[in-house]
């Protein structure tokens, strides 16, 4: 059989458009837009009987799953891609052309397409490995194939929603806005190394009230006081005088930048200045003293 050079294809990746869709769901949330095209299109393109649908579940499955063992994680990559053989080919290219030239005529796919997106070298691999088979030559099918052993058996650090929730229920669709918190999680994780417990806390209350509930308003009323005196505290530790007075005057607008409006409905700024003043406390913690109490 004739060996092909693979080439990689966002624009034809299940799971690259799919996380494309849930990035544009959050910019759609985001701008009160309740009519969003791309929740009607993922609603309507990757149900369960759609053969997108099955083909995303394949995708999702080697993405969220983790081995400690190799042979556990060969075995089980294997078992995936005679799964995804199962899938029509003729109908999975016809439901993808279709959601392309959907995508094309609602958006502008530079634009859709040019956001980053964390493992994109695993999706490339998945894409390879279920696109062309046994078509790939030995190099790139090895290549492809120990790049997702490799990601399954490597542990995440970062936070997962699920760490953000701890027992509690999601809400169940709302217009698929749970699922715009992964890419919230995802930023986060970007910006900060990693998130303690108190910031866990502040994107668990965010989260929980999508409910349109003054939990979230009440979770930063409270924690406010303890964070501004704690923040004092640790920044008596600070040698450097210009440090100093920054630090004073950022303390000093914490009621300004981390508190709603009379209508108690938090903006998102308004969590996300929080985080920082969580992320500062943790940083100062850091060089000053353990032995104070945490948040």
């Amino acid at each position: 059989m004739r060996r092909i050079k693979s080439k990689h294809s966002k624009i034809r990746n299940t799971g690259l458009l799919y996380e494309f869709l849930l990035r544009q769901v959050t910019a759609d949330v985001l701008d009160n837009d309740s009519k969003s095209r791309a929740v009607l299109i993922l609603k309507k393109r990757f149900h369960e009987n759609t053969e997108l649908g099955k083909e995303l579940a394949l995708y999702n499955i080697i993405i969220n799953k983790k081995f400690k063992s190799d042979k556990k994680a060969e075995y089980f990559i294997n078992e995936v891609l005679k799964e995804r053989t199962r899938i029509s080919h003729s109908d999975l290219k016809r439901e993808k052309y279709n959601l392309i030239k959907t995508l094309k005529e609602n958006y502008d796919l530079n634009k859709f397409l040019s956001s980053k997106v964390n493992n994109y070298k695993t999706y490339a691999s998945i894409y390879k490995l279920f696109e062309y088979a046994s078509k790939l030559s030995p190099d790139e099918k090895t290549e492809a194939h120990f790049n997702l052993i490799e990601y399954v058996t490597t542990e995440d650090k970062n936070i997962k929603l699920s760490e953000t929730v701890g027992g509690s229920k999601l809400p169940e669709d709302s217009d698929l806005r749970i699922l715009t918190y992964r890419t919230l999680l995802e930023k986060f994780n970007q910006k900060y190394s990693k998130l303690n417990l108190p910031q866990k806390s502040l994107l668990r209350a965010y989260i929980n009230n999508i409910s349109g509930t003054n939990s979230l308003y009440e979770f930063i009323e409270k924690i406010k006081p303890a964070l501004k005196s704690e923040l004092k505290t640790y920044s008596k530790n600070v040698k450097d005088d210009v440090v100093k007075i920054k630090l004073k005057e950022a303390i000093n607008s914490l009621d300004k930048f981390c508190s709603a409006k009379k209508s108690k409905l938090i903006k998102d700024s308004v969590v996300v200045q929080t985080m920082r003043y969580l992320e500062l406390l943790k940083e100062l913690k850091k060089s000053g003293n353990k032995n104070k109490k945490v948040v």
